[in-house]
């Protein structure tokens, strides 16, 4: 067999293991692509440290996106208009972003909001790191936590913003019911929830995509 039809055969066994462990159709596009690319990456013949360099890089950014299946999803200021707009504006509020990434929705509520508590929490390395070092530059008050947000309470917030991905929507919600107070607020960029229809769904400015809001 030629070594491109290894890397089919490699990659479609992937495929079909993502299949049977119940991944997303786009990991299995990638698993199944991804020993091909290998393939033609090594012809270009770059030294191994390339790899190295590429592979700890990748690492940082998405860390444990195989277990979460929640890859980095920039949110942008489409959506952060939207959630600024959504939240109850006659009290200081406790908010929580889930996923945070680089920390943009988190640093734009703490300036827009200096009267509340806007906390991120974020799970691979580089990310956190760079939304710490983004408050920190700025003066920001905003807080960042590195960790996953299933550790976190979320009956200590008013408001949970996040942008996760199809496949966390349903353990989101069962962690949202189980914890949020009443007169608490989750919101969900692009992804609803199966099953529980939303309180308000909200079309952001520049992206057409939607904000789906839950009171409890």
């Amino acid at each position: 067999m030629s070594w491109e039809g290894v890397a089919l055969a490699q990659g479609g066994l992937a495929a079909l293991l993502a299949w049977w462990l119940g991944l997303a159709v786009w990991w299995r596009a990638i698993e199944l692509v991804f020993p091909s690319c290998v393939l033609m990456a090594r012809g270009l013949d770059l030294p191994p440290s390339v790899f190295l360099v590429l592979f700890v890089l990748f690492l940082l950014v998405y860390w444990s996106t195989f277990r979460t299946q929640v890859p980095y999803y920039p949110s942008g200021r489409g959506a952060w208009d939207a959630v600024a707009d959504a939240l109850p504006g006659d009290r200081p509020l406790a908010i929580a972003d889930v996923g945070s990434g680089l920390g943009g929705l988190v640093l734009d509520l703490a300036r827009r909001r200096p009267d509340s508590r806007v906390d991120g929490i974020e799970l691979a390395p580089l990310p956190w790191f760079v939304s710490r070092l983004r408050a920190k530059l700025s003066g920001s008050r905003a807080r960042f936590v590195l960790g996953d947000y299933e550790a976190l309470n979320f009956g200590h917030y008013d408001v949970v913003f996040a942008y996760l991905s199809p496949a966390a929507m349903a353990g989101l919600w069962r962690k949202a019911e189980s914890e949020m107070r009443p007169g608490s607020i989750l919101l969900s960029y692009e992804f609803d929830i199966p099953g529980r229809l939303p309180d308000r769904r909200i079309v952001t400015t520049n992206s057409k995509k939607i904000l789906y809001l839950w009171q409890f």
